[in-house]
């Protein structure tokens, strides 16, 4: 049996599919300076359905992050936050960060410094982004 190609035996086709509709949701909220939850993220995503805690889910951020600071944007996952409590990106993102070159050591500073370079990438100017 051959193996499925892609990420987590989904094709390649739908994985970028799936990475373009999430690009496109977040950078939406940039353009206007919100974030939004992992929950509204899903509801964006038409050709795979994720829940909020699927590892799958957080690949996919990863990956998105990942290519959007290399192209000078800043890491585009900024955005999206928990719910409830801190209302803030999960654990993964912080570890991305300091993987990016980040200083992670206080996480509300780097998260409000990422949130305002992203924003700006996208043509949100103000003065208190978020």
């Amino acid at each position: 049996m051959e193996k499925p190609e892609g990420n987590f035996g989904y094709p390649a086709k739908i994985w970028d599919l799936a990475k373009e509709q999430g690009r496109s949701a977040i950078s939406k909220r940039a353009q206007l300076g919100q974030t939004m939850t992992y929950q509204d993220l899903t509801r964006e995503i038409s050709s795979i359905t994720f829940n909020p805690d699927d590892f799958a889910l957080k690949t996919l951020l990863g990956e998105i992050s990942t290519e959007e600071d290399s192209w000078g944007r800043g890491m585009l996952t900024v955005l999206v936050v928990h719910k409830t409590g801190d209302k803030m990106p999960g654990n993964g993102f912080f570890k991305l960060a300091a993987e990016l070159g980040r200083n992670t050591s206080d996480r509300e500073r780097l998260w409000s410094e990422e949130l305002k370079k992203v924003c700006a990438a996208w043509g949100y100017i103000a003065s208190n982004a978020i």
